[in-house]
């Protein structure tokens, strides 16, 4: 029997579906980060509009508070990058993805050639304790470094600890309102729990097409940077379903998974600079049209969200603050000819988006540029 075939359209609604972006509704925050496996959080605060975007009468105090109490935490994972994570996860997930970090470390530019006759198992002993007495920042760090190893390049066994031992980013940082300086101590030292000595592959992988599927193997090579996934999946064939995409590429799901019809309404909604949602795929096409691909880099630029309207991205925002007047400006940047409905929801989408990032704005505006 031959596979179904499901086109873009289909498939992004299939996603958006799992992703909590055809409709805000009621949910556990934690429940919520467990089924997204997670949300990418470099920039601190990505996470708070990521979460309002998907969940009905989201609270960022609530999120917050899981961050003070270590029920979440920021933690090198997924393609080796900061996400913010279940406590549960940052101990699974983390010794997971060191294979990405090893090789990340053996290609980074500048401190590769630093490392050939360094013992970095004996640095790692050293180092761990004095993470784990006090969470440090990157000078602190480098400083201890060149304090225990002064004839070894401290930047560059600074950027080993990060990428050998599990660090995770602390409070203040990315707490909603709050900043403050990256400081980084053990995943073991702050949760009080090892890591998983052995994570099991197929568990994730699953949980991968959950929350992103209908996906093919580059695809969820792409989300992890993980290899030898096709195995994975193969062994994992007999509990999903197989489709195929337009391009005739090989597509896994769950069979329970939902699957709305194509012509459900999307709503018009707002991500942030980095949202997994646009950034797990190899193949980007269920959200993205054909006659916009061109036209992303010049719509991005010097812009820090995207804007989804019917299922697809259509534009790119960012949102200015005049500290003088303290008002909130939001500039919309197109992926082609908005029509004037499509506008329409833009902006009262965009009013909703300032009135949560900027609720103390005496005044706010928007602008759409070409």
């Amino acid at each position: 029997m031959p596979d179904d075939v499901l086109d873009d359209r289909a498939l992004g609604r299939a996603t958006l579906a799992r992703q909590g972006l055809l409709a805000r509704e009621p949910g556990d925050l934690l429940a919520t980060v467990h089924h997204l496996v997670g949300l990418q959080a470099q920039v601190p605060h990505n996470p708070y509009t990521a979460l309002w975007s998907r969940l009905a009468d989201f609270d960022p105090r609530e999120l917050s508070g899981l961050i003070e109490d270590r029920s979440l935490v920021r933690i090198v994972t997924l393609r080796a990058t900061i996400h913010l994570v279940t406590a549960d996860d940052a101990l699974l997930l983390r010794p997971l993805v060191q294979p990405v970090l090893d090789g990340e470390l053996a290609r980074h530019s500048e401190h590769k050639d630093k490392f050939p006759g360094v013992d970095l198992a004996a640095v790692m002993a050293v180092m761990r304790p004095l993470v784990e007495e006090s969470p440090r920042t990157g000078t602190e760090l480098r400083a201890l470094v060149a304090e225990h190893f002064p004839d070894l390049d401290a930047p560059a066994l600074a950027y080993a600890v990060r990428n050998k031992l599990a660090m995770v980013q602390v409070p203040p940082r990315g707490l909603w309102g709050r900043g403050g300086q990256v400081r980084t101590t053990t995943a073991e030292s702050w949760l009080g729990r090892p890591l998983v000595a052995e994570p099991d592959i197929d568990s994730v992988v699953l949980r991968y097409v959950a929350a992103f599927g209908p996906a093919a193997v580059a695809d969820a090579a792409t989300w992890s940077r993980l290899t030898a996934l096709r195995e994975v999946l193969d062994r994992l064939r007999p509990k999903l379903r197989v489709f195929r995409d337009e391009r005739g590429r090989e597509l896994f799901d769950l069979p329970d998974a939902p699957r709305p019809d194509p012509a459900t309404p999307a709503p018009t909604r707002f991500l942030p600079e980095y949202d997994n949602v646009l950034l797990s795929h190899d193949d980007r096409s269920r959200f993205v049209r054909p006659e916009h691909k061109g036209d992303a880099a010049a719509a991005f630029a010097g812009m820090t969200g995207s804007v989804l309207h019917d299922g697809v991205v259509r534009g790119a925002w960012r949102l200015d603050r005049d500290k003088a007047s303290s008002t909130a400006t939001l500039t919309v940047r197109p992926l082609g000819v908005l029509d004037a409905g499509v506008e329409d929801a833009v902006a009262a989408e965009g009013g909703r988006l300032v009135a949560f990032l900027a609720p103390d704005a005496p005044a706010i505006g928007m602008r759409v540029v070409r």
